[in-house]
């Protein structure tokens, strides 16, 4: 499929942390716009001076770049462009689409009490007063909705979802002090961004009746709709604090791979077939937001965790080396020049059984730390016993006449210790772990002692032989 006109967009508000959920949206609007052939932008709705600072900004463009969707064009930012919002009003106001209400505070609350009293929605007098009736007072612009009818919008998933006019009251479109009001500067900002397709939450759904208002007053034709369904926690309600992250910045602080929440994330109300795994190119060739389902998805931290183990386990050693030294700095674990690449070379020993880069990170403990080790007290226990002794001396001669330090080798050196002694390789092999980690977590037998190396691992054999009771 290709169509170079589609145009999505991801519209951020920078007052507060990325959440998931926009996370997601900005995926799918991203995957829409590659599939299609077509662009995808970036807003930045940053018209709340007091929350929208320089920092807070960062953290939308942060969290993108992290997630790797990067937008085709320099962002926009909307609180630049009020003088174009305010100038569509004035042609609003031509056409007759809007008026100027100059109800005062009281005047307002009382028509607020009777349209609550009799069920219907504010409409001001001055909706049909003619502007040269003007008194000399502040005011406010307000959209001139129609009162019959319906507004019908046939959103992509959600289906066609109908809001009787009456229904729907004549917005603010321009407050008292001029400013321009969301609703007004998001119609304005997607049109004149050639915004073609609108992917966001289902909370906007109501949004979407009063833009389209909007976009019939400024007699432009509205874009296709797509709202979302929300990200429910694990047991059904609305994600909160209490599940566990929502952010973004919190998935990459607990270890989590851009690739594994681009995939999960897009399992989140969308999907191919029984595929569970899937490269960035096929989800790009498989999605069509027609096909997300209207219910609300479920973060769930098992799959997650599944799909992050597989592409910690695709990934390039030296890549997650280097994410695993700055979880290391991070934790004042002390570094020196070489262990980038002895990071390197571990990881692949210890990964399989890692869910997050923490616990690569934890994985890789064993391998970094100084000689003498300082033991736990269990595994002390396991290496002090003097038949345990005397079976690790035995083993350190078989392991240093080993021709080759590979994993191969070394499983057979070790099978082969087990027959010669008569035992199996649990009256050895936690003491040899013990005596190579000082009791903290490693990888199996050979791949502890080929991360090593053959002179640290004998080294290391020899400091616990050299233990006292």
């Amino acid at each position: 499929m290709s169509d170079s006109s589609v145009v999505t967009r991801i519209a951020p508000s920078p007052t507060g942390a990325m959440h998931i959920g926009t996370a997601r949206t900005a995926l799918f609007n991203w995957l829409y716009a590659r599939h299609t052939g077509g662009k995808f932008l970036l807003r930045v709705e940053d018209t709340d001076r007091e929350r929208s600072t320089e920092a807070a900004v960062q953290v939308i463009f942060d969290g993108l770049a992290w997630l790797g969707l990067e937008a085709d064009e320099t962002p926009v930012f909307q609180a630049a462009r009020a003088d174009r919002h305010v100038k569509a009003v004035d042609e609003m106001l031509a056409r007759g689409s809007a008026y100027r209400d100059y109800m005062t505070p009281d005047e307002l609350e009382t028509e607020r009490t009777n349209a609550r009293a009799e069920g219907r929605v504010v409409r001001s007098p001055w909706r049909d007063h003619s502007p040269n009736d003007a008194p000399d007072r502040p005011f406010v612009v307000r959209l001139k909705a129609p009162i019959e009818g319906e507004t019908v919008i046939d959103d992509q998933v959600k289906g066609r979802v109908v809001f009787q006019n009456k229904d729907l009251d004549d917005l603010i479109l321009l407050r008292t002090d001029g400013s321009p009001t969301y609703n007004l500067a998001v119609v304005v900002d997607d049109h004149e961004m050639g915004v073609t397709h609108v992917i966001r939450g289902d909370d906007h759904l109501n949004n979407a009746a009063r833009q389209t208002l909007i976009y019939q007053g400024l007699g432009w034709a509205p874009p296709v709709w797509a709202h979302l369904p929300l990200i429910h926690g694990p047991d059904g309600t609305k994600l909160s604090k209490r599940h566990g992250a929502q952010a973004v910045s919190e998935f990459a602080d607990m270890g989590y791979l851009p690739e594994a929440m681009r995939n999960y994330l897009a399992k989140l109300g969308w999907g191919h077939g029984d595929d569970e795994i899937f490269s960035d190119e096929q989800a790009i060739g498989w999605f069509d937001i027609k096909d997300v389902v209207g219910a609300p998805a479920r973060l769930d931290w098992a799959k997650l965790n599944h799909l992050n183990n597989h592409y910690i386990r695709q990934a390039d050693p030296a890549r997650l080396a280097g994410l695993v030294a700055a979880i290391h700095r991070s934790r004042d674990f002390p570094l020196h020049d070489g262990h980038l690449a002895q990071l390197a070379h571990v990881i692949p020993f210890v990964r399989d059984g890692a869910k997050t880069t923490l616990e690569l990170a934890d994985a890789t403990v064993f391998a970094l730390s100084r000689r003498p080790l300082a033991f736990t007290d269990k595994a002390r226990e396991l290496v002090v016993n003097d038949e345990t002794r005397a079976r690790l001396g035995r083993l350190r001669t078989a392991l240093a006449a080993a021709p080759t330090w590979d994993v191969p080798t070394l499983e057979n050196v070790n099978r082969g210790f087990a027959e010669s002694e008569g035992v199996g390789m649990g009256k050895f092999g936690p003491a040899l772990r013990a005596a190579l980690s000082g009791g903290t977590p490693a990888p199996d037998l050979a791949g502890a002692l080929v991360s090593l190396g053959k002179d640290e691992s004998l080294a290391r054999l020899d400091d616990a032989l050299s233990l006292g009771g």
